[in-house]
């Protein structure tokens, strides 16, 4: 069982760092003011195992932000063909827009990931035609650090503290599904096995 929980770990890990992975662009669930659940694909930036966080960057004007400061329940789903694996993952969000950690994700993005922070209105606004937000000019053009800088007011970071990790293998000979739960209490994970 164990190593089902391992291997979850390690196409997450993988999602992260290698963006031809298809768990680098999972589903991010959150829930609106009216209780309905919202979904969205977003790209996985980093994962830290022993501190069970999953890291994805965001507009701080966009409404997963007001949607997790008011209820912090986040849920992840991604699928990996290759592996064969569907991973449920659920856990407390957190949004950070200042601090070291916000800061590093801003300076590890490329100056065309924080263009995109420049748009104006929000995301999300309502218009008139179609549009990306952004300045024509700066459309279609690799940005200088001094162009992106003002876009840093608008980036966050959103943390996932993850506490619960559903493992689905699919097999012709038969599926195998194991879920995860972190106990605070005791420090580790406990892990079952269930009926796919």
């Amino acid at each position: 069982m164990n190593l089902s929980l391992e291997e979850a770990w390690k196409l997450l890990r993988e999602g992260a760092s290698d963006r031809h992975s298809p768990l680098h662009t999972p589903s991010v669930a959150t829930v609106t003011g009216d209780g309905v659940p919202s979904q969205r694909v977003m790209v996985m930036r980093a994962v830290d195992q022993p501190g069970r966080l999953l890291r994805f960057n965001c507009d701080s004007r966009g409404s997963k932000v007001a949607e997790i400061s008011r209820k912090p329940a986040v849920s992840v789903l991604g699928y990996h063909p290759q592996a064969k694996v569907q991973l449920r993952l659920s856990g407390t969000g957190r949004i950070q827009s200042s601090g070291p950690e916000a800061d590093s994700a801003w300076e590890q993005a490329s100056l065309y990931g924080q263009r995109c922070y420049l748009a104006d209105p929000a995301p999300g606004s309502p218009v008139a035609a179609p549009t990306s937000g952004l300045d024509p000019a700066m459309e279609g053009v690799k940005p200088t650090p001094e162009q992106v800088a003002p876009a840093r007011t608008h980036f966050a970071i959103l943390q996932i503290a993850v506490d619960k990790i559903e493992w689905l293998y699919l097999a012709h000979s038969g599926h195998r599904r194991a879920l995860f739960e972190w106990n605070g209490t005791a420090n580790h994970w406990h892990g079952r096995w269930l009926v796919p």
